[in-house]
């Protein structure tokens, strides 16, 4: 499958640039964020005000799902400083954790000052599977569907020539037999269909509908499943990021202390199952805030990423921390991104629009080496903290304001007692609430 390497220029042809250093950008109020982000970005009114909250109404929310009541809101944060093939970026991330937009934001400047994120794509292929069931001769009806390879492939490109005339469309097909099953021999078919810029469930799960009788009358068994794998490992986005040890050092750590550092703790999660886990549920911190705010599918893009970090029968960290010969520390994120900018979400929710004005992207491809590069840098603060002050330190430290609104504090008063909590290191509800009570008799 063809794979893509993203061109700076062509990144930016057609699209005036963005500075995604923006000074001073946490001290500002959320107002204040909002108008310099958006003027940053170019983003008219409209979109502006959808990224300010409020932007589903409950006519549009009631025709997205079923049984609506409400509607439920999440933080949406800008993670600042991206730079990704040369180009800028500001990244919209809807996530209720604190320290996520932070992280990425503070890693992006380090990495900023070394060239930034290098990034690199495969097609936007995804997979349907068509389960074939009752066969006498599986392996001789495997060989009569490689035969019947281009009447398949006709009969799925038919189901969408918009899809096809976009440059799209089914590419190939694979068969695989189980010999064993808890249902005796079955066979798979799999569809191998480009999406373009969609994240094409709807697309490659009526493909497999619309060739099952085919399937049926080829093979001689009946047809039983018909669905999209959410495994999109034809569909790969990677990252790579390269640091020297001046950028990595600190008041208290050399930069060659920091780069052994995360070589070793990424060696944890390379080895013991228990470790990856979390490794990697620190990489989706910095994926998912983009896939919610875009409108995708964060429950596809988790299950694919667990998936393919689990494709060699053991559970294992997705990325990689070395130490290059000229001693610079170099990380390496490939996973399945099934991402989209068209259907679904991407296009009813006004937010989720607005998000991707704001990030600007010309493709799914675009946005899937974005989202993968986020996930580095997000690696690579937890990373950076674990193997120094540990991780609860900065974690806590910005998890104090909701300890401060929990305990009843509001207004000005919630960054006075976060600050004292966190001054302290000493982040708790009973601690939280002397504070607040001492400042309130203070000022009584």
């Amino acid at each position: 499958m063809a794979e893509r390497t993203t061109d700076k220029v062509a990144l930016g042809k057609g699209r005036s640039s963005i500075n995604s250093r923006l000074e001073n950008f946490r001290d500002l109020s959320p107002s204040e964020r909002l108008a310099r982000a958006t003027m940053a970005a170019g983003l008219t009114p409209e979109s502006r005000d959808a990224l300010a909250g409020a932007a589903l109404p409950m006519q549009l929310a009631n025709g997205m799902i079923e049984n609506v009541v409400g509607v439920f809101e999440l933080p949406l944060g800008v993670a600042t400083n991206f730079t990704i093939n040369g180009r800028d970026y500001l990244i919209p991330m809807a996530v209720e954790e604190p320290s996520v937009v932070a992280a990425a934001s503070y890693m992006a400047r380090i990495a900023r000052g070394c060239g930034g994120f290098i990034t690199s794509s495969s097609a936007p292929i995804m997979r349907a599977q068509v389960q074939v069931l009752a066969l006498t001769d599986p392996y001789g009806a495997r060989a009569r569907l490689f035969s019947g390879r281009d009447e398949i492939i006709e009969a799925c490109n038919a189901k969408d020539k918009v899809l096809v005339g976009l440059g799209g469309g089914c590419r190939d097909i694979e068969v695989q037999v189980f010999d064993s099953s808890p249902v005796g021999t079955m066979l798979v078919l799999h569809l191998l269909v480009d999406v373009r810029d969609a994240m094409g469930a709807n697309t490659v799960n009526t493909m497999a509908e619309a060739v099952a009788p085919i399937v049926e009358r080829i093979t001689g068994g009946t047809v039983r499943l018909r669905i999209l794998s959410n495994l999109a490992d034809l569909r790969l986005a990677r990252a790579t990021v390269r640091l020297t040890p001046q950028a990595l050092a600190t008041g208290d750590f050399s930069g060659e202390r920091m780069a052994r550092g995360i070589v070793e703790a990424c060696a944890l999660a390379i080895v013991d199952p228990y470790r990856a886990a979390t490794h990697n549920k620190g990489i989706m911190n910095g994926i998912d805030p983009i896939v919610v705010a875009t409108g995708n599918d964060w429950r596809a893009i988790e299950a694919g990423a667990h998936a393919y970090a689990a494709r060699n029968g053991r559970y294992t960290a997705l990325s990689r921390w070395e130490i290059a010969p000229d001693g610079n520390l170099v990380g390496t994120l490939e996973m399945p991104m099934a991402l989209g900018l068209v259907g679904g979400a991407t296009k009813t929710h006004p937010a989720a629009r607005a998000a991707l004005q704001l990030l600007a992207v010309g493709s799914a491809q675009e946005l899937a080496e974005v989202a993968v590069a986020v996930g580095l840098a997000q690696n690579m603060a937890a990373l950076r903290a674990l193997a120094t002050e540990g991780i609860q330190r900065g974690h806590m430290a910005l998890h104090a304001r909701n300890i401060a609104i929990v305990a009843g504090a509001s207004g000005a008063e919630i960054e006075l007692v976060a600050q004292e909590l966190a001054s302290h290191h000493d982040v708790r509800m009973d601690r939280a609430q002397e504070i607040l009570a001492r400042l309130r008799a203070e000022k009584a």
